[in-house]
């Protein structure tokens, strides 16, 4: 049960939103644009990151471009 302690977890690496335009939900409330983030958890389809409210959430990667 991994999702139990992301916040404990140590950072794989930072990330940047590049924007919050999503066709679905409203990102825009929960990551700005410009910020930089840390990645908890990856995978093929998704970064699992610490958001503007500190809980971990899991957000498309076109959202972000890597440093």
């Amino acid at each position: 049960m991994i999702h139990q302690d992301w916040l404990n977890r140590e950072t794989i690496k930072t990330v940047t939103c590049k924007h919050t335009n999503a066709e679905k939900y409203m990102v825009n409330r929960v990551l700005t644009a410009g910020n930089t983030y840390e990645v908890k958890n990856e995978t093929e389809e998704f970064y699992f990151v610490i958001d503007n409210n500190g809980k971990v959430s899991g957000f498309y990667k076109d959202y972000f471009e890597e440093k």
